[in-house]
Parts: structure tokens; C-alpha cells; sequence
């Protein structure tokens, strides 16, 4: 998928909002957002977003000497969303479809993204989870159940902080013992790291690897040769989250893409409406 016009804005406002969660210096500010308004005027459009908004990402961090400018804030919303878990557990273990409820559960902690919304609250992520059932909602949960039921060898990318909590009440419904979670290789914007999967009890589930990369997607050149051997042996991948949609929409793999529509380029892309919670097989991704 080719980075959009419209992506131009994102990055700038991504690039500030990450500058003032480090700073309160404005002469700070207005030399990052010099540096991050070259490397758009420089960049190649053909590019996948993540591509670019890692470069802007990396500047930020070599400016600022921080390395996780999210830290803080991907603490509080792992810890919101495991306060939430035992009841939403409860809702899975009652529920007449609990593969197709803890889908939908996955799908709703998408909302936690910092990369398109800086100024989400836990409020609003608690309300668009309890909402879950009531969102718009395109895919086949039964025939995702079935791919995963076929496959011996299943990696599931792991999207945001936060988020992975609501992925565990999935993998909790898949044989866990088929399955590698995959985080990211870095801190990028509120992107799962390992540390991320540590406090949402992944690493006692399955096992947990990281990608090598610190893209907020998975750009497979960018990714550890471990990663890639991983990738190119699994049966089935499963991939949360818009950034791992942009990357690998148009990668020939068995990939299962489930994230909620959030800006304008990716419902153009897709053909959904914004905010529909989709769950995409791969026989739907038009390569």
C-alpha cells in the first residue's frame, strides 16, 4: 500500500504530539517539525506509511535522547485494559459464540491508536470496547476459526499497548501451543513491545518473539532474519492493526487482517466505512 497525500498531515501531527509527550520546549518542537516537513518533501510516495513515519519516529528520538516517548502512556492503557479483562473474560465464558465475541473484543481494542488518535482518553477505549457488540462489524468469524483449526504453525502480529490485552482474550480461544506472538523490535509510537506482552500475561500463554524492527507495521525488509524464517514457514498469520494492514496487504501470504477503519485512506483503500471493525481473509484482499 502506497503512503497518500491525505498521510502528509498524519505524520506532521504524529511528530508534534510524540515531541510534547517528551517536552514542553517549543523551540523544540518547531526543529523537529522543521526536520519532519524535509523528510515529506523528500520522501518516496511509493513507500508503504509506516515506512516513513518510522523515519520521522527515529529523527524524533535522536533529537530528543528519549527512546520511548509512549512509555507512560502505553502503562496506562495496559493497565486499563487488564482491570477490564476478568469481566470481559466472564462475557466470553458465558457467550454462546466465545470465538467470534473474543474476535470482536480483539477488533474493538484497536481504537487504542496513538499513531491516528493522540488524544484518545481511557474513557473513550473503555466506551468503544463496551460498545463492541453495537460497531459495525465485515468479516467471517467461522471461517477464521477454521483456518486456525488447519494450522500448525500461526503467527499473530501484535498491534498497540493496550490492545494486546484484548488479543490475549483471543489467543486464549486458539491452541496456544501453535501459536507465536509477534511484538515489535522497538518503541514506535504506542506500538507492543515485548515489555508490552510481559504485563499482558502473554509471555506464560505463548510464545512471544519480536520482529527486529521498530516500524509501526511489519516492513519485512526491515525485519530480523529470524522474523522473516518465522514468517515465511507460518501457515496462517494473523495481523491486528491498520500499520500491519499497510505493510503486508500485498504480501501473498495466508494472512487474516482484523483492525477498525480509523482515517479516510484506509476506508478509500479498503472500501469500508470508517469505524466498521474488520475482519479481512485473504481470499477477500484484492492483490
Amino acid at each position: 500500500m502506497q503512503t497518500a497525500l491525505e498521510c502528509i498531515p498524519c505524520f506532521v501531527r504524529q511528530a508534534l504530539e510524540a515531541a510534547r509527550f517528551v517536552t514542553d520546549d517549543p523551540a523544540l518542537h518547531e526543529r523537529l517539525l522543521r526536520e519532519v516537513l524535509g523528510t515529506t518533501a523528500r520522501m518516496d510516495m511509493s513507500h508503504c506509511p509506516p515506512v516513513v513515519a518510522c523515519q520521522i519516529h527515529r529523527t524524533l528520538r535522536d533529537m530528543t535522547g528519549v527512546a520511548d516517548p509512549y512509555s507512560a502512556i502505553k502503562d496506562r492503557f495496559n493497565r486499563m485494559a487488564l482491570d477490564m479483562l476478568p469481566e470481559l473474560s466472564a462475557m466470553i465464558a458465558e457467550s454462546q459464540d466465545p470465538f467470534g465475541l473474543a474476535v470482536r473484543l480483539s477488533i474493538a481494542g484497536n481504537v487504542i491508536d496513538l499513531g491516528v488518535d493522540g488524544g484518545i482518553t481511557e474513557s473513550i477505549a473503555r466506551q468503544s470496547i463496551k460498545n463492541t457488540l453495537h460497531e459495525p462489524f465485515e468479516g467471517d468469524t467461522n471461517e477464521l476459526k477454521q483456518s486456525i483449526d488447519a494450522a500448525d504453525r500461526i503467527l499473530y502480529l501484535a498491534d498497540n499497548a493496550g490492545e494486546i490485552v484484548f488479543d490475549r482474550l483471543l489467543i486464549e480461544q486458539m491452541p496456544t501451543d501453535r501459536v507465536t506472538l509477534v511484538v515489535r523490535g522497538g518503541p514506535i509510537l504506542n506500538d507492543a513491545t515485548i515489555e508490552d506482552a510481559r504485563s499482558a500475561g502473554m509471555c506464560e500463554l505463548v510464545e512471544v518473539i519480536d520482529n527486529g524492527s521498530d516500524a509501526p507495521g511489519t516492513v519485512l525488509e526491515d525485519c530480523s532474519e529470524a522474523f522473516k524464517k518465522r514468517f515465511a514457514q507460518a501457515n496462517l498469520v494473523i495481523s491486528k492493526g491498520q500499520g500491519n494492514f499497510e505493510t503486508l496487504s500485498d504480501n501473498q501470504a495466508n494472512i487474516s487482517f482484523m483492525f477498525k477503519v480509523k482515517c479516510p485512506v484506509i476506508a478509500s483503500h479498503t472500501g469500508y466505512a470508517m469505524g466498521t471493525h474488520v475482519l479481512m481473509s485473504p481470499s477477500v484482499v484484492d492483490h
